[in-house]
């Protein structure tokens, strides 16, 4: 069979049994009706229609549907995919609700290809660029306190998984993670602004300006008032 023509884009339904499998090739999960559970081995899921999932190939996984279901499903062949992906739970966007729309469309007319692997390439290369929602989440609330075990939440992973996972998507702790996003802000307001340290400090989410000068001066060898002297000649 021609590689094109193993791309498959179709609905499907699913029995209320648990079933395990995996397979060799990545797989996205649109549900349009109904909801699946899914398991893996540090991370359990339940879809819904506002929701889709990414599947990488060679993941074990059980799934089943309780309720009366339909599910877009887009099989995407190994030599589409970028290598390493992982899986991937998404919240419906504007954009990924867009994608949906697009695959629905391709999906009545099965034996034009042509449009199912452009369209595929755009959604692979979606995934690339995509930041896992606990990694937008942390962007958007890195001024506040987290804690791992409400950012493991948002992937439905396990605590303990979710730290050797997150190290893998970013290449640092969520700790160091943290720290960096804190110290460009922090670096950003000193420089662009005329704030107090006291101002500073509350911004970026520490109690007071001597603990976020401690904790300035250990990163930057020098204080953030000395800092802004320096950066700002």
């Amino acid at each position: 069979m021609d590689k094109v023509n193993e791309l498959t884009c179709e609905k499907r339904s699913y029995s209320k049994e648990f079933t395990l499998h995996q397979h060799e090739f990545g797989q996205f999960l649109f549900p349009l009706q109904g909801s699946l559970d899914m398991e893996m081995a540090f991370q359990e899921v339940t879809l819904s229609p506002d929701q889709c999932f990414y599947l990488p190939p060679g993941l074990n996984h059980n799934y089943r549907s309780r309720d009366r279901n339909e599910f877009l499903i887009l099989d995407i062949p190994t030599q589409y995919l970028p290598k390493g992906t992982n899986s991937m739970y998404m919240t419906l966007d504007s954009q990924w609700s867009a994608i949906r729309y697009l695959l629905l469309e391709e999906a009545k007319n099965p034996a034009d290809y042509s449009a199912l692997v452009d369209l595929t390439r755009y959604v692979t290369k979606k995934l690339q660029t995509s930041n896992p929602p606990s990694i937008d989440y942390i962007h958007q609330h890195f001024k506040e306190p987290l804690n791992l075990e409400t950012l493991a939440a948002i992937e439905h992973y396990h605590p303990v998984y979710y730290s050797t996972w997150f190290k893998k998507q970013t290449g640092k702790s969520v700790k160091e993670y943290l720290s960096k996003l804190r110290l460009d802000e922090a670096k950003r307001l000193l420089l662009s602004t005329g704030w107090s340290m006291s101002r500073i400090s509350e911004e970026i989410g520490f109690a007071n300006s001597s603990s976020f000068t401690r904790w300035f001066v250990s990163h930057e060898s020098v204080s953030p008032q000395k800092y802004r002297i320096l950066n700002n000649r």
